[in-house]
């Protein structure tokens, strides 16, 4: 890699605070290639959760009830609409309870799981926007089966932190993934039947 294409220091110290933060045992994550000319530099992580996940590595994940992807761009030169030289991307998408869809307040209620994450987490950012959209699809024919309902959030902001302090954004987005999954707080136990 020549030195006009290796990553700045800004950038790989960026990466390297976003990769120290450890999810919660239920959430899983994997590092991916990230899309090409969105940035000169990008990095990007996906997780996966299911509200099922025992977090021990023995749970099969090919379909997840929630899952997500953040992604981090980086162009030294800044860029107008981002109104800085960092931008994070994200997407998010849960599979809805039955009971859900019917819920007209829901994109409200999804968007405040972003902003409240990025609050708790002390994550300082600006230029935030974003959707949130419930989907529903229904198969028909051969492949026939039950209606499925899912929500969907994209959003994207600057973060103004320094570099080396984005963990804190990583950790609003685990803590949105972990919002959308359903996910109990991790001082709360689930209650289960007592045996016998």
């Amino acid at each position: 890699m020549s030195e006009a294409t290796a990553p700045p220091p800004s950038f790989r110290r960026a990466v390297a605070s976003l990769s120290a933060v450890r999810p919660r045992p239920e959430l899983v994550t994997a590092v991916l290639d990230a899309p090409p000319r969105l940035a000169p530099h990008s990095w990007a992580l996906r997780v996966e959760a299911d509200i099922g996940h025992r977090g021990d590595g023995q749970d099969d994940l090919d379909a997840p009830d929630t899952f997500g992807t953040l992604i981090l761009l980086h162009d030294p030169a800044g860029q107008d609409r981002w109104a800085g030289t960092f931008r994070l991307v994200c997407f998010v998408q849960a599979r809805l309870e039955p009971e859900q869809p019917r819920d007209d307040l829901l994109p409200e209620i999804g968007w405040s799981w972003l902003t409240e994450a990025l609050a708790h987490s002390g994550a300082a950012h600006s230029a935030l926007g974003g959707t949130v959209t419930q989907a529903s699809s229904v198969r028909f024919g051969d492949i026939a089966g039950p209606r499925s309902d899912d929500l969907e959030i994209r959003a994207s902001w600057t973060p103004t932190d320094d570099p080396t302090a984005l963990g804190r954004h990583a950790e609003a987005f685990y803590a949105l993934v972990t919002s959308a999954a359903g996910l109990p707080p991790v001082d709360v136990r689930p209650l289960t039947s007592r045996p016998g």
